[in-house]
C-alpha cells in the first residue's frame, strides 16, 4: 500500500482518517497546516496527499500549487466541506474533489482510484 499525507486543521478528523486509512494498509502521516505538510514532503515521498482547503496560514489551494511545482506526478485529493473551490483552476491538478463526510467510503474509493488500486464496491 502507498504512503499518504493527510493535511487538515481539524485534529479529530486527522485522527479518524489516520486510523481508517491505516486499517486499509496505508502508511499515514498527518499535518495540521500547509507549512508542516511542506516540511514533511521535504523529508519523505508521499504517493498521495489528502488536503483540506481552509488551512491556517496558507490555504489548500496555495499548498496544491507548491506540491505540484515540486512533483508534477504527485496525486492529490481535495477534501472540503463544500464545492466552493471545485471550479478554481488549481483544483484541476487534483485527482479528485470529495466532500467531507463521516462516511469515508467515497474518499477511500478516490484514493484507491488515484493510486491505481482496484476499487471494490461495498
Amino acid at each position: 500500500m502507498g504512503r499518504l499525507l493527510i493535511v487538515d486543521d481539524q485534529k479529530n478528523l486527522l485522527l479518524l482518517y489516520k486510523i481508517e486509512f491505516e486499517s486499509e494498509g496505508y502508511h499515514v502521516d498527518t499535518a495540521g497546516n500547509a507549512r508542516e505538510a511542506l516540511n514533511m514532503c521535504d523529508k519523505k515521498h508521499y504517493d498521495l496527499v489528502i488536503l483540506g482547503v481552509n488551512l491556517p496560514e496558507m490555504d489548500g489551494k496555495e499548498l496544491m500549487g507548491k506540491l505540484f511545482v515540486r512533483d508534477k506526478k504527485i496525486h492529490m485529493v481535495i477534501n472540503s466541506i463544500s464545492y466552493r473551490y471545485h471550479d478554481f483552476f488549481m483544483s484541476w491538478v487534483a485527482d479528485s474533489y470529495v466532500l467531507k463526510s463521516s462516511d469515508l467510503t467515497e474518499l477511500k474509493q478516490k484514493v484507491k482510484k488515484s493510486l491505481g488500486e482496484s476499487v471494490s464496491a461495498r
